[in-house]
């Protein structure tokens, strides 16, 4: 019987003998490379995050002890230990357990967890709460090197080391950022460090300079800065923070002895731990970007699962239009926010590697970089995200919008992105972007017209502009040569209404399903009409108009975004002062949990199934029941 099928809880972790610790690490290793295999989910930051996991709720009194992870890259096996083991083949499935933190799901999911950079303030507030109350427990934040490039982390830093509340931070430094180097001397100074012998005579010889009349303070500041060569946290320190580390972050037994010296101590301290992103899989250690996200592989052969005839994905098709582009027009750059394989300006990077910027996890800074770059005459190309572009959101406004700065924004992942769920779901875009001036904003209706929409984008200098696509494949539609422009603001008829009755009004990746529902009610003999509307802002009143003209009173808003100030609710606005009638589909005010796509358009009402039976439902209705007089 393997020992991880005795643990359902962190308190059966403690009764393993420390001795067959490395099997647990091993075996929680298998578990996480068997499921992922056959589900998908995020496997590199896991695999080597795993002897962390372990450590921490072996040393550790959790859930009384707090833990707050980064996102939840890091977390399959802090969930594997918590008492989710037999529950974890449903990682990322619809009703299965998340492949983030969620605080519904577990009380050791102390605080929720999808975007980058947010543990530190997190477990700040927490430790500053017990501090309040008066409390008597550990707070923890894991962050990843790539987590600490995100500003929001340095916020939080600095305000924690001003506070001196008591908080451990650990720095889970992949190889991917930061310092390289462990070993012996990493070790021991770790070692003497938490035993407190380093800090106890630097505050003794602080306090004897600080006598020096004159010289004293400049001494300090000296030695300080001398300290560099030997302690490589000297930023963490003049933050206010004891550093330990590096320490061999796959060495089990001596994260528990630098842990268990480290919960001792009081006030904000950092550790700075070394690991091997993927380690215990030779395929994933050698490729850490391939294997992130792999999606379902063979765990002997290491054969990544590719459907056969599959069309060309929405974000290589971005991907390989803008390097199309950035030939002929030497300005364009690109910019990615820590996510250049996700957002296809890999390709970018590779062709054009003097004008592609990975900014890290900064969208903030990503955006406003932009805005300078756009001043002197380039053409940025900003792809981020819909819910990471959210973070930016401030930027947008003050920095672009209001000075009106012809910069594009590609939106990947706009809607449903599927099985990561409402931490990725891309669904308030259209809302967030259409309420600000100058800003145009689209959406296509396949991998065809993404291709012109980004060539439309790139053309227009009359301010911002911004376009989303969603996750996955295409339709596998023929792909035209040649760009073409399109009209801003101008929508294409797809299907007449034959008798007047009703008319869907879609937008990007709810068209084909409306042009499908369109054929389901034909079989009825309902007569409805679609519009492919292209554009939320600006609306084309044009077209709207001369619907209403030919005699239709009747019009579905169809959009894969929340109601809540989307596609339908501008398309109401501009027909404000019609007798007409508006059903809107799309997402209520909720948050949509994770499952494959198709499961959640279906359940929130965007399957050609569901849109027919709600037009079926309008058409019934005897007379025009007028909703905007």
């Amino acid at each position: 019987m393997k020992i991880l099928d005795q643990i359902r809880n962190p308190q059966d972790l403690k009764a393993v003998p420390k001795e067959l610790l490395p099997q647990v690490c091993k075996e929680v290793r298998e578990k996480i490379l068997e499921v992922v295999s056959q589900k998908g989910g995020h496997l590199g930051a896991s695999l080597g995050a795993t002897e962390i996991a372990v450590a921490l709720h072996y040393v550790l009194n959790t859930p009384k002890d707090k833990i707050v992870w980064d996102t939840g890259h890091q977390a399959y096996g802090h969930k594997i230990l918590t008492g989710r083991a037999e529950k974890f083949d449903s990682l990322r499935q619809y009703g299965g357990i998340s492949g983030f933190l969620n605080r519904k799901e577990s009380e050791y999911d102390v605080f929720g967890g999808g975007h980058a950079s947010t543990a530190i303030s997190a477990a700040l507030g927490i430790s500053a709460a017990r501090d309040l109350k008066q409390e008597d427990f550990k707070t923890v934040a894991i962050v990843s090197d790539g987590c600490i490039t995100g500003g929001m982390a340095y916020e939080g830093l600095q305000n924690a080391g001003t506070l001196g509340s008591d908080l451990l931070v650990i720095l889970n430094d992949n190889q991917m950022f930061i310092s390289h180097r462990v070993g012996a001397m990493g070790t021991f100074l770790a070692k003497i460090l938490t035993l407190g012998i380093v800090t106890k005579w630097e505050k003794r010889l602080e306090k004897f300079l600080a006598r020096i009349h004159f010289w004293g303070a400049a001494l300090v500041r000296l030695g300080k800065r001398l300290k560099v060569l030997l302690f490589p946290g000297i930023l963490f320190e003049e933050m206010g923070f004891a550093y330990f580390g590096p320490v061999d972050g796959h060495d089990i037994f001596r994260l528990i002895e630098v842990l268990e010296a480290i919960k001792k101590l009081k006030g904000p301290a950092l550790l700075h731990i070394i690991t091997k992103k993927g380690k215990g899989y030779e395929h994933s250690e050698k490729d850490v970007f391939g294997w992130h996200a792999p999606g379902k592989f063979d765990v002997a052969t290491g054969e990544i699962q590719k459907s056969s005839g599959t069309p060309t994905q929405y974000t290589k098709v971005f991907g390989q239009t803008l390097v199309r582009l950035a030939r002929e027009d030497k300005r364009v750059v690109a910019i990615t926010a820590a996510m250049p394989e996700g957002t296809g300006t890999d390709l970018m990077r590779d062709h054009f590697p003097d004008r592609f910027f990975d900014v890290g996890l900064a969208e903030q800074h990503a955006v406003t970089f932009a805005g300078g770059l756009a001043t002197e005459g380039l053409r940025p190309v900003v792809s981020i995200y819909s819910t990471f572009l959210q973070r930016a959101f401030d930027q947008m406004e003050h920095d672009i919008s209001l000075q009106n700065l012809p910069v594009v924004f590609v939106l990947d992942r706009g809607g449903l992105v599927g099985d990561d769920g409402p931490t990725h779901h891309g669904v308030f875009d259209f809302a967030y972007i259409r309420m600000l001036p100058h800003f145009v904003v689209m959406a296509p209706k396949d991998e065809n017209e993404l291709q012109h929409m980004v060539y439309t984008a790139l053309r227009y200098d009359k301010g911002p502009i911004a376009l989303r696509y969603p996750r996955g494949p295409g339709y596998g539609i023929p792909m035209d040569q040649e760009f073409k422009s399109i009209p801003i603001g101008q929508g294409e008829i797809l299907k007449e209404s034959g008798r007047d009755e009703a008319m869907i009004l879609a937008i990007g990746s709810t068209v084909y399903p409306a042009l499908e529902s369109a054929k389901i009610l034909a079989r009825e003999d309902y007569s409805v009409g679609v519009v492919n509307m292209r554009f939320v802002k600006p609306i084309d009143t044009r077209l709207l108009k001369n619907l209403i003209s030919k005699g239709i009173r009747k019009f579905v808003t169809v959009e894969e975004h929340v109601l809540a100030g989307g596609f339908g609710s501008a398309v109401m606005e501009a027909m404000e002062g019609e007798e007409v009638s508006i059903t809107r589909i799309g997402i209520d005010d909720h948050f949509v949990e994770h499952g494959t796509q198709p499961v959640l358009r279906d359940k929130e009402g965007l399957s050609a199934e569901k849109i027919a039976a709600k037009v079926k439902a309008l058409l019934r209705i005897k007379g025009t029941p007028y909703l905007i007089p």
